[in-house]
């Protein structure tokens, strides 16, 4: 599924430097400053590495207006591919996975045509169904994306450093709203069992244990464990679906 989130990658990056200090004051502030000017150091050697990932990331993008594929004549754009690139690039980061690699780039490449695809048989779906999205639907989502930023100049300046214009993004919001009208009324959500619950819980402490983590109570995270298993469950409902859809339909990869 399509999440609404602009294709800038942000890397937070710590650095937390412990000083070793001895009894004298004295020799604790010199060691203090030997850790600042470490810490400074680190840092830019860090800005540097994230730099150079960043250009690699962005050589695995295609020129925006090239056609990447069709799905029953329908054109899906660089610029289109180009966005899901970066977010699945950004989650694979996030889970302290390695983009640039020659195998991830692969990988990379073909998940992002395969969401594209999923994506657009789905909207087709969608509007063939009759679901429609109103303008003020698409106003309020909008709202609500640029109450992330602090000011509407920095949203601006995100919206042009995510290679999308104001246009592109609503046509983004528009299709993020009519997606989440077909899934909820297409593909309900089932009843997760308490035994279900118990079973994940059960997975999820025996993993807290064994990394030495403190593991809340069942009923501290019930309600989570639900929701993910319900959206896991409608995840592979969503993959079934665009399976069938696939059997049908002219899809014609050029890239």
């Amino acid at each position: 599924m399509k999440k609404m989130m602009f294709t800038i990658i942000t890397c937070l990056m710590a650095v937390v430097l412990a000083a070793c200090g001895g009894n004298e004051e004295s020799k604790e502030a010199k060691n203090d400053d030997k850790a600042k000017t470490a810490e400074t150091d680190q840092e830019k050697e860090q800005q540097k590495q994230m730099e150079a990932i960043q250009k690699k990331l962005e050589t695995q993008q295609v020129d925006e207006k090239k056609i990447v594929a069709t799905v029953n004549d329908k054109e899906i754009l660089g610029s289109d591919y180009n966005s899901t690139l970066a977010s699945i690039q950004g989650q694979m980061q996030q889970m302290v996975q390695d983009p640039t690699s020659k195998e991830a780039a692969e990988q990379v490449k073909n998940q992002t045509i395969d969401s594209l695809v999923g994506q657009t048989l789905l909207l087709q779906q969608a509007d063939k169904k009759g679901y429609k999205v109103s303008e003020a639907d698409i106003n309020k989502q909008l709202d609500e994306t640029k109450k992330q930023f602090k000011t509407e100049k920095e949203f601006e300046a995100a919206l042009k450093k995510s290679g999308m214009d104001m246009k592109t993004l609503e046509t983004l919001i528009a299709d993020d709203i009519k997606l989440k009208q077909y899934v909820e009324k297409e593909v309900p959500a089932d009843e997760i069992t308490d035994e279900e619950i118990q079973k994940t819980y059960d997975q999820y402490a025996e993993q807290g244990k064994s990394t030495g983590q403190k593991v809340p109570k069942l009923e501290e995270v019930k309600p989570q464990i639900e929701q993910s298993l319900q959206q896991q469950k409608q995840q592979e409902k969503l993959a079934q679906q665009v399976d069938e859809l696939k059997k049908n339909a002219k899809i014609d990869i050029k890239i």
